[in-house]
């Protein structure tokens, strides 16, 4: 079967090679980590044969910070365990380089059983611990063969559920090979056992993305991202995150509707591909408001600056503890909503789009709990801005409630860890 599988990625990759070269040329992508993607050429100078070791694998910037709470308390239960992470994107991988240095850092290879087993030989793991979901067939058997496998946070969407399911025949055999799977909620649960899991390897934890995120506005990040952006207390800031083109333009219209009259406005766009930064700073330029960008500030803004564009990535979940108003990006178009728990943590006002699929159980927990807001166009938009400004009270309240839900569903990660660590034992 391995054999089998390396000729069917073979046949996709031919079949997708002009768009992959178009992508490597046009936007820098593929370019990096050749060896270790195709040929498992993993680097193992820092991995200690005489320590346990955990291999982490974290597809991009999402995954990646949400590793830090785990790799936390991993180390704190046991100094001589070492944590390696491997993830898929270039965006993920600079992330993990600065997010966990000195640790190994490295592309995980690509599903192919040479490369998959290089990398394994290299390494040797202890565990392997898929974070949400990536059933690599080939990656899941051959670790399968010398260590254990487990899925934490794990997560099925209804489209990956149907799309499974026709691939029964090769995703049931994979599922079965996982020691345990740790998945967010109950719905989550179900869809794992309609693709092949059994209820024994299942486990019902919570996210783990709500602890790790930061509550406190007077954390040293935030604080600092404050002053060099010249931002005041009596500035009323808008944090548009983890956009598309359909919340930029939606949010830079609002502003400059709104500023004639409501002059102490600001805001701030974190784009959600580094590959758009230009594009987005040229969309700001056309505005013709006094604008800047991050990768550019060494000392703090002039404080008339209206617009303030964050090209830089992994900043974002300090950049929302200084929101009165977060808007959520990726949810007016089809990506399927990006993540609103980091606003959500530190009492912002919250609001997202319709299409927020991704996370459809935690915006339907929000809305419950009256903690945030669908806003269906740009108008909608402009009007709960105007309500924050108007109603800071019901704003902040709303904030508030956000913010302790997040609390209240915390405690993922200790369940998560003492998973692992049972298997380890």
């Amino acid at each position: 079967m391995p054999w089998l599988r390396n000729l069917v990625y073979l046949l996709l990759i031919v079949l997708l090679l002009p768009k992959l070269i178009y992508s490597a040329v046009r936007h820098g992508k593929y370019r990096q980590g050749f060896a270790e993607k195709f040929l498992g050429f993993v680097p193992r100078t820092q991995i200690d044969a005489s320590k346990r070791c955990i291999w982490f694998h974290a597809v991009s910037v999402g995954e990646v910070n949400l590793l830090q709470t785990l790799i936390q308390e991993i180390e704190q239960r046991d100094p001589q365990c070492q944590c390696v992470i491997s993830t898929t994107t270039r965006t993920g991988y600079e992330l993990a380089r600065k997010k966990y240095a000195p640790r190994t850092v490295f592309y995980c290879p690509l599903d192919f059983s040479w490369a998959v087993k290089t990398a394994l030989r290299r390494i040797q793991p202890h565990l392997l611990v898929l974070v949400e979901l990536e059933l690599w067939p080939n990656l899941i058997h051959f670790a399968a063969k010398q260590t254990k496998v487990v899925v934490v946070n794990g997560r099925l969407s209804a489209n990956s559920t149907r799309g499974y399911r026709r691939l029964g025949f090769v995703i049931k055999p994979t599922v079965r090979q996982l020691d345990h799977i740790a998945v967010q909620n109950d719905e989550y649960y179900q869809r794992f056992l309609s693709i092949g899991a059994a209820t024994a390897q299942l486990t019902v934890t919570g996210s783990i993305k709500f602890d790790g995120a930061q509550s406190d506005r007077q954390n040293e990040r935030t604080v600092e991202l404050k002053r060099l952006a010249g931002i005041s207390d009596t500035d009323f800031v808008i944090i548009a995150g983890s956009t598309q083109v359909e919340e930029e333009k939606i949010s830079l219209h609002v502003l400059q509707q709104l500023l004639p009259k409501i002059p102490q406005l600001k805001l701030v766009i974190v784009p959600r591909h580094p590959e758009r930064f230009d594009d987005v700073a040229r969309a700001i330029e056309q505005t013709g408001l006094l604008s800047g960008r991050r990768s550019t500030i060494t000392k703090p803004l002039d404080p008339s600056t209206k617009v303030i564009l964050v090209d830089a990535v992994g900043e974002l979940g300090a950049w929302w503890g200084l929101a009165d108003i977060g808007f959520v990006g990726g949810s007016m178009g089809k990506r399927g909503g990006q993540n609103m728990i980091e606003p959500a943590a530190y009492g912002v006002a919250v609001c997202f789009g319709p299409n927020t699929t991704n996370f459809r159980d935690i915006v339907e927990m929000l809305l419950a709990n009256n903690a945030a807001q669908v806003v269906h166009d740009q108008t909608e938009f402009e009007q709960f801005v105007l309500a924050g400004i108007n109603d800071p009270t019901k704003a902040n309240n709303m904030g508030q409630r956000a913010k302790q839900f997040v609390h209240e569903q915390q405690g993922a990660t200790t369940r998560s860890v003492d998973i692992l660590f049972s298997l380890l034992d």
